[in-house]
């Protein structure tokens, strides 16, 4: 059985969530595991799947009310201990110091393009098994 990696979304909204899905397919490289989404519409879910352990990655939607996702990045950068890497979901290019603000190990713009967001979830899910986290 190959391993899988499990990336938590957050968003309110259900189409943005299903927009990261149909970006990642069953995997968004060939070099990487399959993967396998937790969803949470609510800030307080993401907060309790990470205790709950096991993400490898977190993909936060910047957009999400009423807690966006660059604020719930700089909480869980703040109080979660080896946070897995974050990508955050960001409405305008400019708003990509805020993304920096937040700690998030990388941003991509709203609506999701599969290229750029497939890229950029693989690169994320290379380094987590590089460093071994």
């Amino acid at each position: 059985m190959q391993p899988t990696a499990t990336v938590l979304v957050y968003s309110d909204d259900s189409n943005t969530r299903g927009q990261v899905r149909l970006a990642t397919g069953r995997r968004p490289a060939s070099d990487v595991p399959q993967v396998e989404f937790i969803e949470c519409a609510t800030p307080a879910a993401v907060l309790k799947e990470l205790d709950r352990g096991g993400i490898d990655v977190c993909v936060l939607d910047g957009e999400a009310v009423p807690m966006g996702g660059m604020g719930v990045c700089r909480q869980i950068k703040d109080e979660v201990f080896n946070c897995p890497p974050v990508l955050v979901l960001i409405g305008r290019p400019q708003d990509a110091w805020l993304a920096t603000w937040s700690r998030a190990d990388a941003a991509v713009t709203l609506p999701v393009d599969p290229v750029e967001f497939a890229a950029s979830l693989a690169s994320l899910l290379r380094r987590k098994a590089l460093l071994g986290a």
